[in-house]
């Protein structure tokens, strides 16, 4: 049943412990803890969900196919290799910065997801970093981009993009798409082949 902001029980549990995975770890918070923020008895949390990692896999699958919509959109696009790359990352911080809260359980806590969630969720991430290699090779292929390691390549970009989640606040003096663009700039001064004169 929706409360008056038209939010349901089950969001208001995965809300409530999104911002306490963030803050505590996924290990560190329990159901109690999650019912005591809600004000409610833990016993009736399990009327709505059926544990903590049903939670954290609710909030690092709808991350991950946020990111993966996102790139294959980018991919589809007959743009060449800069402009999809700019593209690319801009559509990741704006995902990220859009909920710094759950996008720091994604980023952290997914190691906490077992069995077939984990192993999901990693496929699901190697597809994430393989379609930024298809526009790292595109570069290549276009003669854009120098040849380079493209998966430590990858790894390096994302750890750059990802590491905003550390410092971005909504209330600072640069915005999402000014982030994406200095980003953009420094991830291709390092691409970038000299343009010829």
């Amino acid at each position: 049943m929706p409360n008056s902001n038209g939010i349901s029980r089950k969001e208001q549990i995965t809300e409530t412990a999104a911002k306490l995975f963030s803050e505590r770890g996924y290990m560190a918070t329990s159901m109690r803890d999650i019912a005591e923020k809600m004000g409610i008895e833990a016993a009736s949390l399990y009327n709505h969900i059926s544990g903590k990692e049903e939670i954290l896999h609710s909030i690092c699958f709808d991350m991950a196919h946020l990111f993966i919509r996102a790139i294959d959109e980018v991919n589809d696009i007959y743009f060449d290799a800069e402009k999809k790359l700019r593209m690319a990352i801009q559509n990741h911080i704006e995902i990220l910065t859009a909920n710094l809260t759950r996008s720091t359980v994604f980023l952290h806590e997914w190691k906490y997801l077992t069995g077939n969630n984990r192993s999901a969720f990693i496929a699901l991430r190697d597809k994430y970093e393989k379609e930024f290699t298809v526009i790292l090779q595109n570069g290549e292929d276009e003669n854009l981009f120098k040849e380079v390691d493209k998966k430590f390549a990858v790894l390096n970009i994302l750890s750059s993009l990802n590491w905003i989640t550390e410092w971005y606040k909504p209330t600072g003096e640069m915005t999402p798409e000014q982030i994406a663009t200095k980003l953009s700039d420094f991830v291709l001064m390092g691409l970038s082949k000299p343009k010829p004169y």
